[in-house]
């Protein structure tokens, strides 16, 4: 078999309000958790009690990653910052 080489380059990843996107994703999981409790034995009565907290761990996992994508855009701001200090101080160094 033969090793597989890619015919093209990899696209760059796709930015955008991440944090807005994940925090509306879990709000979206809590909702339809909320919305299928009161019809929880429904749900029993035909073993689909798997929907209900699937939405539950969807929200839980949505919490982790609001923390990690607010902790990741933060780490991107800085390293922005910091590229930038050290343009302003190489540039004033020439002049």
């Amino acid at each position: 078999m033969a090793k597989w080489t890619p015919k093209h380059e990899a696209p760059e990843p796709l930015e955008g309000p991440v944090v807005a996107t994940i925090t509306g994703g879990t709000i979206l999981w809590f909702a339809l958790f909320l919305v299928q409790v009161p019809f929880y034995g429904w749900f029993a009565d035909r073993d689909l009690t798997s929907w209900v907290w699937t939405c539950l761990a969807g929200a839980g996992l949505g919490l982790i990653g609001i923390w990690y994508v607010r902790k990741r855009d933060a780490a991107i701001k800085r390293h922005a910052a910091a590229e930038a200090a050290a343009q302003r101080t190489t540039d004033s160094d020439d002049a």
